[in-house]
């Protein structure tokens, strides 16, 4: 029986991900710094840092398959970090794998090394192109893969979209919190810019399809179903029923206080976010459809109305700081300020 190692184990996806591996039946174990409460006892867990040749080497020895997922997000905002997790743990781990045998490296990188793409949908063939340093590590990370695939060892990489889906928090937990409340969200513009997501089931499913196959590829992943930015903050506040209604803000000056708030640590914002907030980006899904049999289940709609309504009802647990950033909301009294002002404003 196939056993799968499944690095960042502990965090938003990398248990999801651990967890539809054990639903499968393969006997399953997670690397990570920390262990978590409501792993499940049949998941094995390893401590180490993906930095750490021993710890690494010990973590992929008697693996077949191995889900690469630790990775220093955005959120963290931490430049060094960004390089020696996201690169230079992937290239131990490379290596240890190299060493160990395994069968399949399924690594999963990011959207984000597109930066602001001059046409959609992206394509298999469209250059990655990044903006901002998580994006260029990201990218790193993945010529890192295809140098370990140079030399013998069989790795595809993964690329989701903004993954959604319940229990995934960070800042969407922060506009779950205004939504619920009754404040107004906001998009820069008109919000008219198509943004794709996927939801965190449908990225699973399509790893593990990715782990099974022969050969290295690369396979962007995405929902089939899905609108513009205000379309999806629209539907979300209508299903929510609380009150809240999209606003506008300018572009231009709305990104340069994401910005310069973000520096002076007043909000939890990163560059992707003022950069990518207003663009459109989505994928074309048809390779991977084609190659690995995959077809996303969920529209943003249902997406967003999924994680909206598991954060209402686990509301009181998202606050855990010893959760990773995407387990728990993200906080910033500054916007709690600016929740509150838009609760008062007049209407739109």
């Amino acid at each position: 029986m196939t056993t799968a190692l499944v690095t960042g184990g502990s965090g938003y996806f990398g248990m999801l991900l651990a967890e539809r591996l054990r639903d499968g039946g393969a006997p399953v174990r997670v690397l990570d710094l920390v262990d978590t409460e409501d792993r499940h006892p049949d998941i094995e867990f390893v401590a180490g840092d993906i930095r750490d040749r021993a710890a690494v080497r010990a973590a992929v020895d008697g693996a077949d398959v191995v889900y690469h997922n630790v990775a220093q997000v955005p959120l963290a905002k931490d430049l060094r970090l960004l390089r020696t997790v996201n690169v230079d743990g992937t290239q131990r781990l490379l290596e240890a794998c190299a060493d160990a045998g395994v069968a399949k490296v399924v690594h999963t990188s990011s959207s984000a090394v597109f930066g602001v793409p001059d046409t959609n949908p992206v394509l298999p063939s469209t250059v990655p192109r990044p903006i901002e340093e998580y994006g260029h590590a990201k990218l790193a990370a993945e010529w890192t893969c295809l140098e370990a695939t140079s030399r013998g060892l069989d790795v595809s990489i993964v690329r989701p979209r903004t993954i959604l889906g319940h229990g995934r928090l960070g800042v969407f937990g922060i506009l779950f919190d205004w939504i619920a409340d009754g404040a107004d969200p906001f998009v820069l513009g008109d919000g008219a810019n198509r943004y794709q997501f996927v939801h965190a089931d449908d990225l699973a499913r399509a790893c593990i399809a990715a782990g099974g196959t022969d050969g290295p590829e690369i396979f962007n992943i995405g929902a089939d179903r899905f609108g513009t930015m205000r379309e999806a903050l629209d539907h979300l506040c209508e299903h929510a029923g609380t009150g809240s209604q999209v606003r506008s803000l300018p572009i231009t000056a709305a990104a340069a206080a994401m910005r310069l708030s973000a520096r002076a640590g007043l909000t939890p914002f990163a560059p992707y976010h003022w950069l990518m907030y207003s663009k459109s980006l989505w994928f074309d899904i048809d390779h991977a459809r084609q190659s690995l049999g995959w077809q996303p289940q969920w529209s943003t709609d249902e997406m967003f109305a999924h994680s909206y309504d598991w954060f209402v009802a686990n509301r009181a647990s998202t606050d855990d700081e010893r959760a990773s950033h995407h387990r728990r909301t993200a906080r910033s009294a500054a916007l709690s300020a600016l929740k509150a002002l838009t609760k008062v404003l007049p209407a739109r």
